[in-house]
């Protein structure tokens, strides 16, 4: 039986119709599908966004978007989706997403995609939940992020046991399988006694 039932995924309201990004899309969305996992994401209809939620619902998966009402408003929210949630702002959609979600992915994005992630990967290493993080790493796009974790470890701003929390795949088959074989659990020693070796 697979533990996940749903998966958030954090994503470019862009999209720069690069062909390994879109070949990614794809089979994020063919694996999710197949695997009888539903999509919650921030409800557009551009972007990456778009492509993501157009290629669930076209293989016949379910999709579950959370917009603010300012962007509603803007007409940027895709009419054809399972279910949309109007949210008052930007908070409330965040948290919306993430209870409706047994898991987070993020492909490739902006400030917004990497504003989420890092907080979704803080609330879990504070152990304000214990659901799984993966990053879709198309054609290297986020080493220079994972690099940077690197840094924070070796520098002691981060353990090495947290860093670890988050999965990196360039396979979104892989990606959905370790994610949904979760079970790290994360070293709050730091809480304790600001210890980072």
């Amino acid at each position: 039986m697979n533990k996940l039932k749903a998966v958030c995924v954090y994503c470019g309201s862009n999209f720069n119709g690069d062909l390994q990004v879109r070949n990614a899309i794809k089979q994020l969305a063919e694996t999710l599908v197949k695997q009888e996992i539903k999509l919650v994401y921030g409800g557009g209809s551009v972007g990456i966004m778009g492509v993501l939620a157009n290629d669930v619902l076209d293989a016949g998966g379910e999709v579950i978007g959370v917009i603010p009402q300012f962007l509603m408003d803007k007409e940027v929210g895709h009419t054809g989706v399972t279910e949309m949630i109007v949210t008052e702002n930007m908070h409330q959609r965040k948290q919306k997403m993430a209870d409706l979600s047994d898991g987070f992915v993020i492909l490739p994005g902006g400030f917004g995609t990497l504003e989420e992630f890092f907080e979704v990967l803080t609330w879990l290493q504070l152990g304000l939940h214990n659901k799984p993080i993966g990053v879709l790493n198309v054609n290297g796009f986020y080493d220079p992020l994972f690099a940077q974790m690197e840094m924070m470890v070796q520098h002691k701003f981060l353990k090495p046991a947290n860093r670890d929390l988050v999965f990196n795949e360039a396979d979104a088959g892989s990606l959905i399988d370790k994610m949904d074989h979760f079970s790290a659990i994360p070293d709050e020693v730091w809480f304790r006694d600001r210890n980072l070796s």
